[in-house]
């Protein structure tokens, strides 16, 4: 198979989908690697590293788009990118089709088939593809909440750990999954006082069994919610339904009585967000206020630390890569629940049930999809 990687145009996005390890693995597997040139550069990877491992070095993302069978990446195609999509080309990636619907009916269009890291889940139900970059997205929430809070950048001018004499910040954390744990680790050890609200009784009880004294758990409501909001410091958006649109939880009403210059970091917004007042932002511009409380919306925080964020993801997404390219994807959903769960869009037709219903677009069954696709192909 003919497997590709571009480099990424998202704004300040440093990642690459796929290290000069996962080439020299695929090149050795008996597949051809087309890399765009500079694709590794935000990451540190130089096209000479690329090319010792097997990669063919092309010069544009069109070379590697008219080529490739599967295209492996990190974000969502981007507009200058749609029109590079072939019909019945694989691309696996992140998407987040619930947070948009010109992107869901785009790639419906291209005819394309879309494989996403977010919805790969395993019968347990973990993600392991969302994991390493919520890991990284939930310590990054904490490291700039508390620099949105320094009086510079028209924060309450917070120290998250106080000092003696000096009590702490109290950090608000919404959800408490991977990114949600992440970040309250990071914020407890920094000396804030955290509260984690989770709707799973039993993930409560083990974060409260894992997480140090200055961490406390409850359950999440409205009511848990409007009580400690006008405490907090720093609010943390960590909400996540897999493949949905996050559900909104702080509605603009509540804003109003939260502190002047405290800071929402809503993580949640590569999903829509689960602050009402939410909107996407940028690395480039990344903060905007509303009533006073300073908003941090960054579509892909792991970006910024992208060298990091590389060698996480592609530790997990590799596999996964290797598995399509030696059996296509046809057969390894077939035998992988796991990745039958990340298909999202399959030669044109969607199969992600939450997005369909969201939208009012048709849905078709991943099974039944696949099944279909064999039988026209026998």
């Amino acid at each position: 198979m003919i497997v590709g990687v571009v480099r990424e145009i998202c704004e300040h996005e440093y990642r690459v989908g796929m290290i000069p390890g996962g080439v020299r693995q695929l090149v050795a597997d008996g597949h051809r690697v087309l890399v765009e040139t500079r694709a590794g550069e935000g990451s540190g990877l130089e096209d000479v590293k690329y090319e010792a491992a097997g990669a063919e070095i092309v010069p544009d993302a069109a070379s590697v788009y008219s080529q490739a069978e599967l295209i492996v990446k990190v974000k969502e195609p981007q507009p200058a990118e749609y029109f590079l999509i072939r019909p019945n080309q694989m691309i696996l990636s992140f998407f987040h089709l619930a947070s948009s619907q010109k992107l869901t009916r785009v790639l419906i269009e291209t005819g394309a088939t879309c494989i996403a890291y977010e919805t790969i889940q395993t019968p347990d139900g973990r993600l392991p593809c969302l994991t390493p970059m919520s890991e990284v997205a939930g310590r990054m929430a904490v490291q700039e909440g508390a620099k949105y809070l320094e009086k510079p950048m028209k924060g309450r001018g917070i120290l998250l750990s106080g000092v003696p004499g000096v009590q702490p910040a109290e950090v608000l954390v919404l959800g408490g999954g991977v990114v949600g744990a992440s970040a309250a680790r990071v914020a407890a050890g920094l000396g804030a006082r955290v509260i984690v609200l989770d709707v799973n009784l039993e993930r409560l009880r083990y974060l409260a069994d894992v997480m140090p004294p200055n961490v406390v758990t409850l359950m999440s409501n409205e009511e848990n919610l409007r009580h400690h909001l006008p405490h907090a410091d720093l609010v943390i958006g960590a909400v996540l339904v897999a493949g949905s649109r996050a559900p909104v939880l702080v509605k603009r009403d509540m804003l109003k009585t939260m502190k002047p210059g405290s800071v929402i970091v809503d993580v949640s917004i590569d999903q829509g967000g689960c602050v009402e007042t939410s909107r996407r932002t940028t690395h480039g511009d990344p903060v905007f206020e509303v009533d006073g409380v300073i908003h941090y919306c960054v579509t892909n925080m792991p970006g910024a630390v992208g060298r990091t964020s590389t060698f996480a993801l592609t530790n997990v997404t590799l596999p996964y890569a290797r598995k399509i390219a030696a059996l296509g994807l046809e057969h390894a959903a077939a035998e992988d629940v796991s990745l039958r769960a990340g298909v999202n869009i399959f030669h044109g037709h969607l199969t992600l049930r939450p997005v369909a219903e969201q939208f009012g677009l048709e849905y078709t069954p991943a099974e039944k999809a696949l099944e279909t696709w064999a039988d026209d192909l026998d």
